[in-house]
C-alpha cells in the first residue's frame, strides 16, 4: 500500500527531468523512507526511481506520512556536495496528530513540550489565570494512538478571588525583516505597561499583559501567527500588529472575532479604509497627513498648479490619490501626474517638458537617488523649482554612493539644495508632561536605559518607539473608559470573548474619543481611526536640513519660523508667468487713413452737392441723379466704417466694444447696398431692356419708370437690412480675443508674453459671414456679367451706365476684354454699327459737319463720273462711224451700246451712304479714292464698260 501510495505522487509531479548521474562520485545514495511514511522524488520517473542509486547534488527529496500522521524532525533534505543529505543525524518521523483542542484552555494557559504540533510524546501543562481555577488534570500526554491521556480541564471563576484580573493583548512586534520595528518599539511597549499597571486610577482591578510574536514584517507569517494568537488560550482584548502588511491582515480578519486593532507602526493610507478595516487605529499617522501640510504650504506660496512624480507602489499612490482630492478642494491643479517602476528618467524628462515648476516627489530613498540624478541632468531644479520630499530619508541620502546612477555626489549636492521636506513629529518637541507624568527627553533617556546602551540609529524602530508607547497608554486610557458603562449593563471587561460585540463597541466608542498629551504629542483619532498629529518642515540649505515650521493638522495651525532660504529673489512661481498684452492699432496708421476716408467722405459730399445743384441739367436728369445721390452716400457711408474700425480696446471700454462692432456692420452693410445696389440696379434695367427680342426693343424704351430703378435699390436694401437685424437678435457680436504666438522678452526673466488682439465675433460667425458674403458675392458677379452683356448698349433713358459698367468689372477686366486697347465711344459705335448716340449734342453736331463735307466731296466725284460716261459716250460713237456698213465683221462678242447707263449700276456697294437720300449717314473713308484715277490711262474697251463702274467703289 505505501509503495502505491509513493508512486501516486511521483506521477501528480509534473516537474523537469533530473538528469540522474549513475557514478559512485558527485552526489547521494538514495536514503530510506521514514516508517509509515514515503519519499517524494521530484522530476523522476518510476523507472529512474527503481534504477538510479546515486542523486546528483543540490537535488531535493521530502518526506511524506500517510493519513493524519505528521513529519516530525526535517520534512526536506538536501544533497550536499560532500555526497551527505542536510540535517542527516536528525530523525524524521511519521506521528499520529493529538487533536488540537486539548492545546487552549480558556481563561488559562497552556505549555507545549517539546514546542511544535502535539504529536506523540508531546506533553501539556496547564494553568488558570488569576481569579480562576483548575479543574481537572494540571497534564496531559499524548500517546502513540493520537489520544491524550486525560480529559482536558478547565478554569472555574474564583468567586472568592480579590486580586487583579489580566486582560490579555496580542501583539505582533517585527524583530526582522524589511521594518525591524520591534526591537525598540516593544521594549516601550513593556514600559508602558509596567506605568499602566502600577498606576492606582487606571484600570485598578485589572493587569495588562502582552503576548507577543516575531512577525519577521511578513504577511505570510504573520497569518500564521494570527491563528495561534486566536485559537491558544487566553482570550486577547486587543491586538496590536505593526508594518502597513502585517496590519492589512490582522485588521481585515479581526472583525469576524469582534476585536479592537490598535497599531504603532502602520501608515499605509489604504488602512484609513472604513469599510474595510471597522475596528481599525493607528497612533502611526497616515501617510496622507503630509497632504495638508503640504497644500497649506501650496497656500502660502501662492502655489496654483503642482506636478507629481511617484514611484508605483501602493502607499505612494494612495497619498498621490488623496493629494489630489485635497488640492481639487483647495483650488489648486495638478497639472502634470507622472509614474515610475524602476527606471525615472522619462518620468523627469516629461516634467521637463511640461513646464512642471512645483513638484511632489513619493518614492523610497534609493529611487530617490535615480530621480535627482536624472533632475541633475535635466537640469530641473534651481531658482525656477522646488522639490517636496519625504522626510524621512537618512540626512545625508544624496550623499550615499550608490552604483545604480552614475552622479557624483556634488552633481547630487547641486541639485537637491532647496527642496523642502515633510515628515510627522513622532516625539514632543516641547517639553511638557503628559498623561504618563513623562516628557518626551525623559522618555527617550529611560527607553535608552532598556535598551542596554544600543546604538539608536541601529536600533529598528527607534523613531517609531514613542507611537508604541503612546499606543499602549491610549489602549489603557480607553478600557479605563469602559469600565462604568459596562458595569451599568451588568457587563465587566474579563467577560470578553470573540462573540460579544457589546465589548466591543465600547472599547470602539472610548478609543474613538481618546485626546491626551503623550510623549510623541497630542494624540487624537481622525473619523478613520488614523492618529492626527504636527508635521514638522525642513528646508536643505547648504547641504543640510533646518527646520522652517510646523503644522499642527488637528488645530490647522501652521507655526513658520521665517528662515526659509530660496535661490531666487523669493518663492519661485508655480508655471511660466504669462502676461496678457492686447495689441492695438498703430495711431498714426489710423490718423493716416483716417485722413484719406476723411477726404473720400469731403470729394463724397461735393459730388452729391454738385449732383443736387445742378439736377436741372438733362445730361444729368438722363443719369437718374437721385441713383447716383445714392452711390454717393453709399460710398461716403462705407468710408465712414473706417473709424469704428479703427476704435478698439485703446479708445472704448470693453463693455461698449461690442456697440462699435454693430456700428462697423451696419455702416459696411448698408454702405455697400447703397453704393453697389444704385449701380447694380442700372445695369440690371439696361439689360432687362435691351436684350429682348427686337420687336420689344422700342416698346421696352418708352416704358422705363424711375420708380422701377429706386424700387429695386430698396429691395435691396430691405434684403441687407433684414438680414443685419436677424443676426444681431440672434447672434449679437461680442468681443472675442484672438491669441497669437507667445514671446519671450529680452530681458532674463522667467515670463512670456500672450498677445491678444480684440476681435468682434458671433456664436456662429462663419454661418452668418457666409450667408452675407453668399449673397453679396453672387450679386458681384451677377453685376460683372450684366456689365459685359450691355458693354455696347446706348439708351437716353440712363447716359451713363456704360461708365458704370466699368465700374462694376474694372479696368483691369475692361482692357483684357478689349485686347489691351482704349477705344472711344465714336470708335466703339462704328465698329458694332449702332445707331448715332443722339444722347451726345456735341457729337451729333460734329457729325452733321463730317456729313457736310462728305456730301461735298461725294458731288464732286459724281461730277467726275458725268464726264467720264460722256468721254466714253463720245468714244463710242467715233468707233460706230468707223465700222463698216455690213453686219459681217462685227463683232459678236459686243454688247450693243447704250446711250444711258443703268441706274442699278451707279448705286453703291450695300453699305455704303446713297447721298440722295441720308444726309445723316456716315459714310466709309475715302483714303483710297485714288483707285478713281488708274494708273494707265490707256483704257480697254472691257474697262469702259458700263457694268464695271460699280467696282470704282470698292
Amino acid at each position: 500500500m505505501a509503495r502505491l501510495l509513493f508512486l501516486i505522487v511521483l506521477y501528480a509531479l509534473p516537474s523537469p527531468v533530473v538528469p540522474i548521474h549513475n557514478s559512485s562520485t558527485g552526489g547521494c545514495a538514495i536514503i530510506r523512507p521514514p516508517r509509515d511514511g514515503g519519499i517524494r522524488y521530484r522530476g523522476l520517473t518510476q523507472e529512474q526511481i527503481r534504477s538510479v542509486q546515486i542523486l546528483p547534488v543540490d537535488y531535493e527529496i521530502e518526506y511524506i506520512c500517510r493519513g493524519n500522521r505528521v513529519i516530525v524532525g526535517p520534512k526536506v533534505r538536501k544533497c550536499l556536495p560532500d555526497g551527505t543529505w542536510t540535517d542527516i543525524t536528525l530523525h524524521s518521523r511519521c506521528l499520529l496528530l493529538c487533536p488540537r483542542v486539548w492545546t487552549s484552555l480558556e481563561n488559562g494557559r497552556v505549555s507545549v513540550k517539546p514546542p511544535g504540533p502535539p504529536v506523540e510524546g508531546t506533553v501539556l501543562h496547564y494553568s488558570c489565570h488569576a481569579g480562576f481555577i483548575l479543574e481537572g488534570r494540571n497534564i496531559s500526554h499524548c500517546t502513540k494512538l493520537g489520544k491524550w491521556d486525560a480529559p482536558k480541564p478547565t478554569c472555574l471563576y474564583d468567586r472568592n478571588y480579590t486580586g487583579k484580573k489580566k486582560l490579555y493583548i496580542g501583539a505582533l512586534f517585527p524583530m526582522s525583516g524589511g521594518w525591524p520595528g520591534g526591537q525598540a518599539c516593544m521594549p516601550s511597549a513593556q514600559m508602558a505597561l509596567d506605568l499602566v499597571n502600577n498606576r492606582s486610577d487606571i484600570l485598578p482591578d485589572y493587569e495588562l499583559e502582552l503576548i507577543h510574536y516575531d512577525s519577521m514584517c511578513d504577511p505570510g507569517e504573520s497569518t500564521k501567527l494570527l491563528y495561534d494568537l486566536l485559537y491558544t488560550e487566553p482570550i486577547k482584548i486587543v491586538l496590536m500588529p505593526g508594518c502597513s502588511g502585517v496590519s492589512t491582515i490582522v485588521a481585515e480578519a479581526a472583525r469576524m472575532w469582534n476585536l479592537i486593532v490598535l497599531s504603532y507602526g502602520s501608515s499605509s493610507p489604504a488602512l484609513s479604509n472604513r469599510q474595510r478595516f471597522p475596528t481599525f487605529f493607528r497612533t502611526h499617522p497616515s501617510a496622507t497627513l503630509h497632504n495638508p501640510t503640504r497644500v497649506q504650504l501650496f497656500q502660502k506660496w501662492k502655489w496654483t498648479r503642482i506636478a507629481t512624480i511617484q514611484q508605483t507602489t501602493e502607499v505612494f499612490t494612495s497619498t498621490l490619490d488623496d493629494l489630489e482630492q485635497r488640492t481639487k478642494e483647495a483650488g489648486i491643479e495638478i497639472s502634470v501626474r507622472q509614474s515610475f517602476l524602476t527606471d525615472p528618467a522619462v518620468a523627469v524628462k516629461n516634467l521637463k517638458r511640461q513646464d512642471a515648476r512645483i513638484i511632489v516627489g513619493l518614492f523610497y530613498e534609493t529611487e530617490a537617488r535615480k530621480v535627482f540624478c536624472e533632475v541633475f541632468k535635466e537640469k530641473l531644479y534651481g531658482k525656477k523649482y522646488v522639490w517636496f520630499l519625504i522626510g524621512w530619508y537618512a540626512d545625508n541620502w544624496f550623499k550615499i554612493k550608490d552604483p545604480a546612477i552614475n552622479c557624483t555626489i556634488e552633481n547630487m549636492t547641486e541639485a537637491v539644495e532647496g527642496h523642502v521636506t515633510t515628515e510627522i513629529v513622532m516625539l514632543n518637541p516641547e517639553t511638557v508632561r503628559g498623561v504618563s507624568n513623562m516628557t518626551s527627553q525623559e522618555f527617550i533617556a529611560a527607553l535608552m536605559s532598556r535598551l542596554g546602551g544600543m546604538n539608536p540609529e541601529e536600533t529598528g524602530g527607534f523613531q517609531e518607539a514613542p507611537l508604541a508607547y503612546d499606543a499602549v497608554w491610549a489602549l489603557a486610557l480607553a478600557l479605563n473608559k469602559t469600565v462604568a458603562p459596562l458595569k451599568a449593563k451588568g457587563r465587566r471587561l474579563e467577560d470578553f470573548n470573540y462573540n460579544n460585540h457589546d465589548i466591543t463597541s465600547e472599547i470602539y466608542r472610548a478609543l474613538n474619543t481618546s485626546s491626551f498629551e503623550g510623549v510623541s504629542g497630542q494624540v487624537v483619532f481622525d473619523a478613520q481611526g488614523s492618529r492626527m498629529a504636527m508635521t514638522l518642515i525642513e528646508q536643505l540649505q547648504g547641504g543640510s536640513y533646518k527646520k522652517i515650521g510646523y503644522y499642527d493638522s488637528s488645530q490647522k495651525n501652521l507655526s513658520w519660523f521665517d528662515n526659509d532660504v530660496w535661490i531666487g529673489a523669493g518663492p519661485p512661481a508655480d508655471r511660466t508667468v504669462v502676461i496678457i498684452e492686447y495689441r492695438f492699432l498703430s495711431q498714426k496708421l489710423f490718423a493716416a487713413v483716417s485722413v484719406f476716408a476723411g477726404l473720400g467722405i469731403l470729394l463724397g459730399i461735393v459730388c452729391l452737392t454738385f449732383n443736387i445743384y445742378n439736377g436741372n441739367v438733362r445730361y444729368i436728369q438722363n443719369s437718374q441723379p437721385y441713383l447716383n445721390n445714392m452711390t454717393a452716400v453709399g460710398c461716403m457711408m462705407a468710408l465712414a466704417a473706417v473709424f469704428p474700425l479703427g476704435i478698439d480696446g485703446h479708445h472704448v471700454l470693453r463693455s461698449q466694444f461690442p456697440v462699435v462692432c454693430q456700428f462697423r456692420l451696419w455702416l459696411l452693410g448698408l454702405g455697400f447696398s447703397l453704393a453697389y445696389g444704385s449701380m447694380f440696379t442700372k445695369i440690371w434695367w439696361v439689360h432687362t431692356l435691351f436684350t429682348k427680342k427686337e420687336e420689344k426693343k422700342e416698346k421696352k424704351k418708352q416704358h422705363l419708370e424711375p420708380w422701377k430703378l429706386y424700387a429695386t435699390v430698396g429691395v435691396l436694401l430691405a434684403i441687407d437690412f433684414l438680414s443685419l437685424m436677424i443676426w444681431q437678435i440672434v447672434d449679437p457680436l461680442h468681443v472675442t480675443d484672438e491669441k497669437f504666438t507667445k514671446e519671450a522678452p529680452k530681458e532674463d526673466k522667467d515670463v512670456l508674453i500672450q498677445p491678444l488682439l480684440e476681435h468682434c465675433s458671433s456664436e456662429k460667425m462663419n454661418t452668418w459671414l457666409g450667408v452675407v458674403y453668399g449673397y453679396k458675392g453672387l450679386l458681384l458677379l451677377l453685376g460683372i456679367f450684366l456689365a459685359y452683356e450691355t458693354k455696347s448698349v446706348s439708351t437716353e433713358k440712363i447716359n451713363d451706365h456704360r461708365a458704370v459698367g466699368m465700374a462694376i468689372y474694372n479696368v483691369a477686366m475692361r482692357r483684357l476684354i478689349t485686347r489691351g486697347e482704349w477705344q472711344s465711344e465714336q470708335q466703339d459705335t462704328l465698329k458694332t454699327g449702332s445707331s448715332t448716340n443722339n444722347n451726345d449734342e456735341e457729337k451729333s453736331r460734329q457729325l452733321e459737319r463730317e456729313n457736310r463735307e462728305l456730301q461735298k466731296i461725294i458731288q464732286e466725284k459724281e461730277e467726275r463720273v458725268s464726264a467720264l460716261r460722256n468721254q466714253l459716250a463720245e468714244r463710242q460713237a467715233l468707233r460706230n462711224r468707223r465700222r463698216p456698213s455690213s453686219g459681217q465683221n462685227q463683232n459678236h462678242n459686243t454688247p450693243p451700246p447704250s446711250s444711258q447707263p443703268d441706274p442699278k449700276s451707279l448705286l453703291p456697294p450695300p453699305g455704303y451712304p446713297n447721298p440722295t437720300t441720308d444726309n445723316h449717314s456716315l459714310p466709309p473713308s475715302f483714303s483710297n479714292s485714288s483707285n478713281l484715277y488708274p494708273a494707265d490711262s490707256k483704257m480697254s474697251r472691257n474697262h469702259c464698260h458700263n457694268s464695271q463702274i460699280p467696282l470704282l467703289y470698292k
